[in-house]
């Protein structure tokens, strides 16, 4: 699976995602493009699954069409998300194209 990190989503976590292509919005150039904008782009180039930290996206955004997954994260806390990691990781396993979901941090 082709996970894309947005801005707030934790570099670090890619380390225990590792039977999956991770890359950041920041690495491939697209740190300043809107929410809208960074979705069209991900679905673009194939990217599976957007993690992000941002709890408003689903507000701003019609996802329902989408066949891009996204998981939200509810912290940008590194420390609190270790704590999550199994549950991220089953997030990721079970999300399934145009899914919705949301990991309690």
């Amino acid at each position: 699976m082709r996970i894309l990190f947005d801005q707030g989503t934790p570099v670090p976590l890619r380390q225990h995602l590792t039977s999956h292509v991770v890359d950041t919005a920041f690495e491939r150039g697209w740190s300043t493009l809107r929410n809208g904008e960074l979705l069209d782009i991900a679905e673009h180039e194939c990217y599976d699954l957007l993690m992000t930290t941002d709890q408003n996206l689903r507000y701003q955004q019609p996802l329902a069409a989408r066949p891009l997954a996204i998981i939200v994260l509810l912290s940008t806390s590194w420390p609190r998300i270790q704590r999550r990691i199994a549950a991220i990781q089953a997030a990721v396993e079970r999300v399934v194209p145009g899914g919705y979901e949301e990991i309690a941090i």
